[in-house]
């Protein structure tokens, strides 16, 4: 179960992750990076930040990128948040928006054959 306390601490590392990758840190490969989630334990000893593409060529660089960066985003958290810890950060590509496309052209395809199929 995630805590007020937790949820409240995954917005914020969702807004100040955003803000250190737009604009803090000079890197092309993490240019397109959108960030979609943010879920830390409950220790905060872990944090895992899913992101996703603005387009989809780059998967691999920009996640090898963003584990680069991790220690330095970790810092720039350290400064700007007054917590007693800042968690380890694991990055993590999001594809339910490609799954999501998938399945909505799955449903659109099934109601073609269906529609077409009953004429």
């Amino acid at each position: 179960m995630v805590t007020f306390r937790i949820e409240r601490l995954n917005r914020e590392f969702l807004r100040l992750i955003a803000d250190i990758l737009a604009n803090r840190l000079k890197n092309d490969a993490v240019n397109g990076v959108v960030l979609t989630q943010v879920d830390c334990s409950r220790d905060l000893g872990h944090a895992k930040i899913y992101y996703t593409l603005l387009n989809d060529d780059g998967k691999e660089e920009a996640g090898r990128a963003l584990e680069a960066f991790s220690g330095k985003i970790r810092g720039f958290l350290g400064r700007e948040m007054h917590i007693r810890q800042i968690p380890e950060l694991r990055f993590i590509f999001d594809d339910s928006e490609r799954k999501a496309r998938d399945l909505e052209a799955l449903i659109d395809r099934v109601i073609n054959e269906d529609t077409h199929g009953k004429k």
